[in-house]
């Protein structure tokens, strides 16, 4: 049998130590006792978090309507962590720590998506001046397109929400140049061939009795986040964007807001993108497990042999 390999890592532990000293300090971490009297209570914490009054929120948990890490609550003198405890009312997230803010802007034409412009154009901190937490947009549209963009000071949500490979919906309305055609359409969701490869549309669809000989209004829906990524599949296929705005992001809705306005997401929007967090988290999860899982396989094989 060959010699127990003695490879060291970088914090000078074999695999076999570190794996064993990991699971020392998860042992050793002391667990939260939800009837301890250093927790906080449950109705108290959802009237922090906007949820219901302290008096609805104790009929919440009484109807079952809470959960805490997936359980349901029925007991009034119930505490939680509210760092690290997930609570949920009527199957929706909540989030907890109330320094978050969320808000949605309706971006105007002729606003870059940043919060300071070096070439001094018009930027988003006009929108954030009336907010006390330091606001960040989550993505960005270009100058000549409006819509719908988040701003927030959640740094992980805002990371979720931006990055292409979570796929967020967003949907988009473009007035384009010409009579678009049904096989056009067909064309969008079959996919359009770019420079950086094919592209393909999640949803597409001519808005009825929108087009004319001049222009055609489209609806199109897309997970990527490539950059003007709808500009360029519709001027592929020979229409180009005359007008552009971004009228949803994942469950979001720009609904009535005009040009220039903002306002709080409602608690269901922000329990949806919170849901869509915590999937992805578990996901991330998952794959850290499984690839921690293989190298202590791996060290075991290599101990073995």
């Amino acid at each position: 049998m060959a010699p127990k390999d003695s490879t060291v890592t970088s914090d000078n532990t074999t695999p076999d130590e570190d794996f064993e000293s990991h699971d020392a300090e998860q042992a050793e971490k002391p667990r939260f006792d939800p009837f301890e009297p250093e927790g906080v209570r449950l109705q108290k914490v959802l009237a922090a978090a906007g949820v219901a009054s302290r008096r609805v929120s104790e009929q919440y948990i009484v109807e079952g309507r809470v959960r805490v890490n997936g359980t349901v609550v029925r007991e009034l003198g119930r505490r939680i962590d509210p760092e690290n405890d997930l609570v949920e009312v009527n199957n929706v997230p909540v989030q907890l720590d109330t320094t978050k803010r969320y808000v949605v802007l309706n971006k105007p034409v002729g606003v870059v998506s940043t919060m300071a412009d070096e070439r001094g154009r018009a930027d988003l901190t006009q929108y954030t001046t009336g907010y006390e937490e330091r606001l960040f947009n989550v993505g960005r549209l270009d100058a000549e397109t409006s819509g719908l963009l988040i701003l927030t000071n959640d740094g992980d949500l805002a990371h979720m929400l931006a990055h292409p490979s979570f796929g967020v919906l967003k949907t988009y309305i473009a007035k384009v140049s010409g009579r678009v055609t049904a096989q056009d359409i067909a064309t969008l969701m079959r996919g359009v061939e770019l420079e950086d490869g094919v592209i393909a549309a999640d949803k597409a669809r001519l808005l009825a009795g929108q087009s004319t000989g001049d222009s055609s209004l489209v609806e199109l829906t897309l997970h990527s986040g490539k950059n003007r990524i709808v500009r360029r599949m519709l001027a592929a296929i020979g229409h180009p964007v005359l007008e552009l705005v971004r009228r949803q992001f994942g469950p979001v809705s720009l609904g009535t807001l005009r040009p220039g306005e903002t306002r709080e997401l409602t608690k269901v929007e922000l329990g949806e993108l919170l849901t869509i967090s915590r999937e992805v988290t578990k996901l991330d999860k998952a794959e850290r497990d499984a690839e921690r899982d293989s190298a202590r396989a791996a060290a075991a094989s290599e101990s073995s042999e």
